[in-house]
């Protein structure tokens, strides 16, 4: 699919020097940026909805007394 972008000059001379440099071109190194970028990002929909459940006054945030006290007991004998 074709597309019209604006971006900065400076931002479009580095792009066509690294093109070059890469041998590839102008819309290969866009999209190869498009893609790592995207990757980069993909999680953080997961982060943002799990922040939303735990932070509702619907998730028990607590944390079970006697589970505390087998995690912190469990950490004494563990060698780091």
């Amino acid at each position: 699919m074709k597309t019209a972008i604006s971006i900065p000059d400076k931002v479009f001379e580095a792009a066509e020097k690294a093109a070059k440099r890469l041998g590839v071109s102008r819309s290969e190194l866009y999209v190869n940026a498009i893609q790592e970028y995207l990757a980069q990002h993909s999680d953080e929909h997961v982060t943002e909805e799990l922040n939303n459940i735990y932070s509702s006054s619907k998730a028990d945030s607590q944390l079970d007394s006697a589970l505390g006290k087998m995690q912190s007991n469990s950490l004494n004998r563990s060698e780091w």
